[in-house]
């Protein structure tokens, strides 16, 4: 069982005087003591030393961020590319695919908005299609319908694992098997679910993922990073590169880094990146399993009871179920709602239809409020929480 009482007293936004109950997580999350020491160790060693010879002190503990990273998605170090965010991740492999016209892009019926403006943009430039895997009753991706919509024109497949909107679990591994059976890649965006579901690349047979430092993984933001399947990261030419990613051989050559740095870029925020490692590391010691029970109970605590306030609705989707919760009340705008409750100290966000436009669109919902807890979250906080929506 995981220590609570030890998560708390690691997170310093439990020690709020006005009792703050935090619940967007899959916002930006609290951070752990742990994380803050690190990264404000680091920039006052840059403020002491300077940067170039803060970080040369540093490149053993830099290069053990891929080490963690890999120990907890099960991959080599040299499959990771560090980054600063989950978007650039997602688009430094997107946009170096190899895409010609008649292609087909498909994109999840939750897929994020930069997600799907990238995948618009991208065919608009070289001729290919955008296509939506259809969704099963429950909401999650259509296993049988994407079976049928296959063939060796798609190219390449966007796969949401949690979308910002609500709390479904998309089935990835089955949905990269059907894929991979027409030759297509598989760009698996875990941005939500990295922290709180278990990422294991070998069982996902993903080509490649794209995973965040501020949510779940409770890292700094501006830090993020992407998976490449090592065969695939040997090959691939990323449309930008720097001296970092590849080195300048001669006057009319270059040569590319031999794994996934050459999706990185030189310049980085060093301390972010040794939070990110510090957040990773932590996440590891607490024990990633009854990290990840911790925060569904929590979530399938909220699922029960706030259906239970008359005008409250639940708006999660799917069979199997995230961290997140979403919900609406009865005529209260969700952004009054989220106001209301941060007059309370209470966090929680509002996620609008313009974020995920297919799926939104589809359930003719114009936002939802989004409830994220994470294991730090007690439960007397949660029933704070949801007495207060009930008085709403």
């Amino acid at each position: 069982m995981l220590d609570e009482s030890r998560v708390r007293a690691d997170t310093p936004g439990c020690e709020s005087e006005s009792g703050l109950v935090f619940l967007d997580s899959a916002g930006s999350s609290l951070p752990p003591q742990v994380v803050l020491d690190t990264v404000i160790t680091h920039l006052r060693r840059e403020a002491a030393v300077g940067g170039y010879r803060a970080a040369n002190e540093r490149l053993d503990d830099l290069a053990a961020v891929k080490t963690a990273i890999g120990t907890l998605i099960n991959a080599d170090p040299g499959a990771i590319a560090l980054s600063d965010s989950a978007t650039r991740a997602w688009a430094d492999f997107f946009y170096s695919v190899p895409l010609g016209p008649g292609d087909r892009i498909l994109v999840s019926g939750s897929d994020y908005a930069s997600n799907g403006i990238a995948a618009l943009q991208r065919a608009r430039a070289t001729g290919a299609r955008v296509e939506q895997i259809p969704t099963d009753p429950s909401g999650q991706i259509d296993l049988d319908a994407m079976a049928e919509l296959v063939d060796e024109r798609v190219k390449l497949v966007s796969v949401l694992h949690v979308p910002t909107n609500g709390g479904l679990v998309n089935p990835a591994a089955e949905a990269t098997r059907i894929a991979h059976s027409v030759g297509a890649l598989v760009l698996l965006d875990a941005c939500q679910s990295a922290g709180q579901i278990a990422l294991d690349t070998q069982e996902l047979d993903v080509d490649a993922l794209s995973v965040t430092g501020r949510k779940w993984l409770r890292g700094p933001r501006g830090t993020g990073f992407l998976y490449v399947r090592p065969e695939l990261a040997a090959t691939m030419e990323p449309q930008r590169l720097d001296l970092h990613g590849a080195q300048w051989t001669a006057p009319d050559s270059y040569q590319l880094a031999p794994d996934a740095s050459r999706f990185e870029f030189w310049e980085c925020d060093v301390a972010g990146r040794l939070g990110l490692g510090a957040a990773v590391r932590y996440l590891l010691e607490l024990g990633p399993e009854q990290v990840y029970a911790a925060v569904a109970a929590r979530a399938e605590h909220l699922r029960k009871t706030l259906p239970e306030i008359s005008g409250v609705t639940v708006r999660d989707l799917g069979s199997r179920h995230s961290g997140i919760v979403s919900f609406t009340v009865d005529g209260v705008p969700p952004i009054e709602v989220r106001d209301r409750l941060a007059a309370r100290d209470i966090t929680v966000t509002v996620s609008h239809a313009s974020s995920t436009l297919l799926d939104m669109t589809a359930r003719g919902l114009d936002a939802v409020v989004r409830a994220s807890p994470h294991c730090f979250v007690s439960y007397d906080e949660l029933d704070r929480f949801v007495a207060a929506v009930a008085e709403l």
